[in-house]
């Protein structure tokens, strides 16, 4: 038997382990803190990536993924740090025709997900929250009241306003007054605030900002309809000193349905990546459309191998998986390699071991370089290739990785220089003079629609006589290198052959303008998805490799121009479309295309319109 005074001692000590054990689960997952234009997890910029759930309401089919084996399922099996209930309010089977039930779906979704460490953002999901504040200020309050000391809970107190709503009059005052409710109880805890026309105003919101702690501001996006345009609002909003949380985002069209648009999802995910936003995915349902995670007929508990999910849900769970991981966390059960998404596919894990031979021997021009034989490099892997000829590729590129190479040349002059590329996404590199020295050209990359699918792009260069060393800077992310070579300029060309945009046979879509491009006359405009132009007869002098250049010009960018045989039977090449900042301030982008010799007729089809075309050319290498 213990003595008395030793027994209560043991118990003060049992007693205090176990209110210990209490404070660390409570703080199992740090807070999320703004501080300046981030979301912060216990102080460290972080992009968190996550799952909504579909809209809670009765009858509607998503209120059956409202339970704690779904929640655990997205924590074991994505490795997701946040879920999103996303309650339904005033349409028909919501929180105003059954309170109790949809709260209830929500409380458990909360409860699971504090039990397995997640971040979980009550969302008050309504077009029209602003008409209704008493209702919004009751249900926030006790949400507050239930859960306000947890530090995973995050109030999103108005989903997706309407375009009839404006910022000052009728958003901003809601929030102020939910806010100052949800304040009365918990002082800290996240909330989100929703911007004007489905969340995509941000910029308003950051023109007047409310005035209060710990304060976020919601962007949502769809891919395959919000581009570069938006991001470019949501950068200038951060800018302007407000922080952003994606509570919702899809793959598909801002309907929810539609094909994945890979190239622009990973686009986004690299924009929140690299400017520290956090994000729930849109949306873990069975929904027959485009952005629902799982095929009809998916389990309501989770357990979704590859056989359930759609393009969208591998495509996200893949996404998520690479997302960041709550700082101090368990990780979930760890990650699972890459996914390609800054460059690289993943393949072998891209350590790049292969790459650079430290340039113990120069390359005599004309001549061909392996990416991976750099002298030196910052930032970049290397990863095993599947293009021709085997090897290795240069990959995972963000902006300012760069990488060196010693060259050999024989004469001062004006080489051509043709690289080997492939990225989900365009791109922009840099080639200079090793060291940071003269600038001699800037490639755009264009987007060939996975990291392996290969195709050459050319730019000419003049370089000066002697052993040198050339550059290569990254001036964004999204692309891989695998070789590039030299060829002495002006010799294997012939004849520019150059056709006026409004020089079409038959079209399709657009309209002519007057042009203040060099040379003036008309261009082709009013370019929408779908849009296209057949063109006269050109007589190629031979089979191979031509350099065709677009004179384009785009307000926001974000269009894609098909260089295509008329008809559309052969396509040769994609290209992005660049934000010119002005429907009248031209660019030239160029690629290098595989061309028959003979007479041939060349069409110009518009995947994604939003640009302008003054000309083309074509020009035998």
């Amino acid at each position: 038997m213990f003595p008395i005074n030793s027994f209560r001692f043991l118990q003060r000590t049992l007693l205090l382990c176990f209110l210990l054990a209490l404070t660390t689960t409570a703080l199992a997952v740090p807070p999320l803190t703004v501080n300046g234009n981030r979301v912060q997890a216990g102080g460290q910029n972080v992009s968190l990536g996550g799952a909504s759930l579909f809209w809670s309401n009765n009858g509607w089919g998503g209120e059956r993924y409202y339970n704690g084996e779904v929640v655990s399922w997205l924590k074991r099996d994505w490795h997701a740090t946040i879920v999103r209930a996303a309650m339904g309010v005033d349409e028909g089977g919501g929180y105003f025709q059954d309170p109790d039930g949809n709260r209830e779906k929500v409380i458990r979704v909360v409860d699971a997900a504090i039990a397995n460490d997640l971040y979980v953002i009550i969302d008050w999901h309504s077009h029209h929250a602003h008409r209704y504040p008493d209702q919004a200020v009751a249900f926030f309050q006790d949400m507050a009241r239930r859960y306000g000391n947890h530090p995973h809970v995050i109030y999103e107190i108005y989903n997706e306003p309407l375009g009839d709503a404006s910022w000052d009059n009728h958003i901003k005052p809601y929030a102020e007054r939910v806010i100052g409710a949800i304040r009365q109880i918990d002082p800290d805890n996240l909330i989100i605030v929703g911007t004007r026309f489905y969340s995509q105003e941000v910029e308003e919101a950051s023109w007047n900002p409310i005035q209060a702690n710990n304060i976020a501001y919601t962007l949502h996006f769809y891919a395959g309809t919000h581009g570069q345009y938006l991001r470019d609002k949501a950068l200038a909003a951060m800018n302007n000193g407000i922080a952003l949380f994606v509570t919702e985002w899809g793959t598909v069209n801002a309907n929810g349905d539609g094909g994945v648009n890979e190239g622009e999802t990973r686009a986004w995910i690299n924009f929140m990546k690299q400017h520290g936003i956090s994000h729930a995915n849109w949306s873990v349902n069975d929904k027959a459309e485009g952005a629902s995670a799982m095929w009809p007929g998916a389990s309501t508990s989770g357990g979704w191998g590859d056989g359930a999910l759609t393009p969208s849900g591998k495509l996200v769970r893949d996404l998520v998986r690479n997302s960041d991981p709550i700082p101090g966390g368990d990780g979930g059960d760890g990650g699972d390699g890459g996914d390609g998404s800054d460059g690289g596919d993943g393949s072998d894990g891209g350590d790049g071991s292969d790459g650079g031979d430290g340039c113990q021997d120069s390359v005599r021009l004309p001549g061909k370089i392996e990416a991976e034989d750099y002298c030196q490099m910052d930032g970049i892997q290397t990863e095993t290739t599947s293009d021709q000829g085997g090897g290795r590729n240069v990959g995972w590129i963000d902006p300012g990785d760069w990488m060196t190479y010693s060259l050999n040349v024989p004469s001062a002059g004006r080489y051509t220089m043709n690289l080997r590329v492939a990225g989900l996404q365009a791109g922009q590199l840099q080639i200079e003079q090793g060291g940071g020295g003269a600038v001699y050209a800037v490639v755009s990359i264009p987007a060939t629609g996975a990291w392996q699918a290969w195709t050459n792009v050319s730019v000419d260069i003049d370089l000066p006589a002697g052993e040198q060393r050339l550059g290569l800077v990254a001036l964004t992310s999204g692309f891989n290198i695998n070789w590039f070579d030299f060829q002495d300029g002006d010799t294997g060309g012939g004849e520019t052959m150059v056709m006026q945009g409004e020089d079409y046979l038959v079209m399709n879509g657009v309209q002519l303008e007057n042009c203040s491009d060099q040379g003036g006359g008309q261009n082709v405009g009013w370019i929408d998805p779908g849009d296209w132009m057949s063109y006269p007869e050109m007589d190629l002098p031979r089979a191979g490799r031509y350099k065709v250049a677009f004179r384009v010009a785009s307000q926001n960018g974000g269009g894609v121009l098909q260089f295509e045989k008329a008809g559309g039977d052969v396509v040769y090449q994609q290209l992005n479309i660049p934000r010119t900042n002005g429907w009248q301030n031209w660019e030239t982008i160029e690629t290098v295309v595989e061309l028959p010799a003979g007479v041939q007729r060349f069409g110009i089809f518009a995947p994604a319109g939003g640009w302008n075309l003054n000309w083309f050319s074509v020009t035998p290498l």
